[in-house]
């Protein structure tokens, strides 16, 4: 982990020598759910917040650069433990599972910037990455356990309005475990859901 954050700001030296670099705070929404390895109990999807920071390095002239964020995010899912005795037995039934989150989205972008000016008012962009998830606590539930952190990969689209308003929805999928029962050391799910952000860069 130490390695790629490293490599990471080396990437952002080299980028800002000859990039413009904005940022600003943005917010959104989380309709997350958890891809259990099993299918052994019904899970839902279920709504959470995000907001934090984000920033902006693009190469002028190509529209390709790097988006990246620090920011807090709520997701989760609805667990209907109570389907199998080996947890309705001990009383637990239809849970929400809740994790609160801190996360490091790098991601890398394309920005539409050569349309004949009307960039100045729409660009669109798509972009890419890997996403950096680090639990700060989760739902009270005797049931599950959960690592200090865990790994995604998201992608999506969006548009810039007025060369600072950016709304961009996406989908993450989680490439590590979230959580993981106690009795069933070997049932785990990731996460994975969809993003839907807005950002006012400076």
């Amino acid at each position: 982990m130490k390695k790629i954050v490293s490599a990471i700001l080396l990437l952002f030296v080299a980028l800002s020598a000859s990039a413009e670099f904005r940022w600003g705070p943005t917010a959104g929404v989380n309709i997350s759910t958890l891809n259990w390895k099993q299918d052994l109990i019904t899970t839902k999807y279920t709504a959470g917040v995000n907001a934090g920071l984000m920033g902006e390095i693009m190469i002028p002239g190509i529209g390709f650069g790097v988006d990246f964020g620090l920011k807090y995010a709520l997701h989760g899912a609805k667990v209907n433990f109570g389907e199998k005795p080996v947890w309705s037995v001990a009383g637990f039934g239809n849970e929400t599972v809740n994790f609160h989150t801190l996360q490091i989205p790098v991601n890398l972008r394309f920005k539409w910037t050569r349309m004949d000016g009307f960039e100045r008012y729409v660009a669109p962009f798509v972009y890419a990455g890997p996403v950096f998830t680090f639990n700060l606590s989760t739902s009270k539930l005797d049931c599950i356990e959960h690592p200090e952190g865990s790994l995604g990969i998201q992608c999506g689209i969006g548009g810039e309005f007025y060369e600072h308003l950016q709304l961009s929805m996406g989908y993450l999928w989680g490439l590590s475990y979230d959580v993981r029962t106690v009795k069933l050391d070997n049932f785990s799910a990731r996460n994975q859901g969809w993003q839907i952000n807005l950002a006012w860069l400076f």
